[in-house]
């Protein structure tokens, strides 16, 4: 099921490019479609590292 929607989301994203009026929005739905993964792998990057630097301080 999770696979179906990430197809899903991909040919949407393809469908808004190419009825994009511009590079601009071009631009705009590539960083907006990858900022939120970006950040999710920042967060769970530093969750990581203070419970690294927290379990060797013990």
């Amino acid at each position: 099921m999770g696979v179906f929607m990430v197809l899903q989301d991909v040919s949407d994203i393809e469908k808004k490019i190419e009825e994009a009026p511009d590079s601009a929005y071009e631009i705009g739905v590539a960083i907006g479609t990858y900022l939120p993964f970006l950040v999710l792998i920042l967060v769970a990057y530093l969750f990581y590292s203070y419970s690294k630097k927290r379990r060797g301080s013990e």
